[in-house]
This record gives C-alpha cells, structure tokens and sequence, in this order.
C-alpha cells in the first residue's frame, strides 16, 4: 500500500502536537474537514493539521486487495504520514473506526483523541460483497436493504467505486472488535442527537474508564457539519 494522500495545514507558530484527521466511509478528507471548516479552525490554534484521504478515497490510491484494506493495515499506513511523536486523532464513523486501531499500531504515540459518529456495532461484516461488486459492474441492484445502501454510496464516487470495494472487503475481513483503548488519555465520543449509526454508542464508552461521550445537534451528517464537533475537538485538543 503506498501512502495516504495528505494535506497539511498549519500557522506560522505552532503550539502542541499535530492532528491527524480521518474522515468517514465514500467521503474525503476535503469533505469532511476542510470544507466544514475544521482544519483551519485547529490550524488557528496554533496546531499542525494533517487531513488524511484513507485508502481509495479522495487522493489515496486503491488499495491492490483487500488485505491491504483491513483496519490495523490503514492504521499502520497513516501512522508513517506522521512525524516521529506524540500526536492527536480526529475521526468521524470509519475515520473514527480506524483511529480506535491508531494506539495499537503506534504505541506510547496517540495523546487525545475525539471520535465522533462512531458506529458501535461493524456495517461492514453484514454487507453481501458479492452482490455489491455485481452491482457496481452494472448488475442488478443488491437485494439487502445494508448491501444496497452501500452500493448507493460507492456508486456515487464514480472512478473510486471499484477500489471502495475492495476496502469494504477488507474492513469486513477486519470487524470493530473494540478492546482497551491504550492511548495516553481516554477518548472523547461525540454523537449526534438524530444519529441513529451511533445507537448503543453507550456500551463502548462504559468500557474506557475515563471517556466521556458529548451529544450534538444533527444527524449523522448534520453532526459533522455542525459547530458542536468543532467546539468539542478545539476544547478537547487544547494544548
């Protein structure tokens, strides 16, 4: 897998460690940080800002197969964007999926984290792969309600849905198991208060001593979007 693609943003002084940003399934990190406001809202506080595109979205490459798709493996990858260091992680449903794997895979390195929309139980591992490529090649659209909702959203991306594919694969390969958060501080959650990928998100947060969980106006969408994200991480990640 070659590297994510990034974009840095950053002031003329710096105060604390960077922020990684990872955005959410079929998005982008153009969509989901930088035309919300959120890069430059944390550049302004003097923090380095690194808005990654995960594997076959945005800017990245597609990965070759799905191994190469699994979480630890993204994880790992965005891991060697980051300079040597402590650092902190934003991410928003799979971006905040995929920073759950982030202390794992860079121990002692990830100090706070704000996962926002993150879905306590894996889509992926109920997606009917097979009739989600045959829909993307042209075929029929999937029967199962999940399986055609997917297929709506990789259908979207144009070029990318082949590659999309093949990171639902893996991820379904690599189901959100979550065990003990080892970074440097418990995460914060956020959760829309209209977000129904987030029901349940109660049982997650009881299992980090220490985390805490913010409710925002919106729903999935609506909640990222939305000022509450922005004011819960530019609090949290104060230096």
């Amino acid at each position: 897998m070659g590297e994510p693609a990034v974009r840095v943003f950053a002031a003329e002084v710096t105060a604390g460690p960077p922020v990684l940003l990872l955005h959410g399934f079929a998005s982008d990190g153009q969509r989901d940080w930088v035309g919300t406001g959120m890069a430059d809202a944390l550049a302004a506080t003097g923090r380095r800002v690194v808005v990654a595109d995960l594997p076959g979205h945005g800017d990245s490459a597609a990965p070759v197969g799905p191994a190469e798709a699994g979480a630890r493996r993204i994880a790992e990858a965005l891991v060697a964007v980051m300079d040597d260091g402590v650092f902190d992680v934003v991410g928003y449903s799979l971006g905040a999926r995929i920073a759950w794997e982030l202390p794992g895979a860079a121990p002692g390195r990830v100090r706070r984290a704000v996962l926002g929309g993150l879905s306590p139980s894996d889509p992926f591992t109920a997606v009917d792969v097979e009739a989600l490529r045959r829909a993307v090649a042209g075929g029929p659209a999937p029967a199962d309600p999940l399986t055609a909702m997917i297929a709506d959203m990789v259908l979207a991306q144009g070029h990318r849905a082949a590659g999309l594919v093949t990171c639902v694969e893996g991820l379904r390969a690599t189901p959100f198991e979550p065990g003990a958060w080892t970074g440097a501080e418990p995460p914060v959650f956020v959760a829309g208060r209209e977000d129904v990928v987030v029901a349940g998100i109660e049982r997650i947060v009881g299992q980090v001593t220490g985390a805490r969980l913010v409710t925002v106006a919106g729903d999935h969408v609506e909640a990222l979007s939305g000022p509450g994200l922005r004011e819960v991480v530019t609090t949290t990640l104060a230096p």
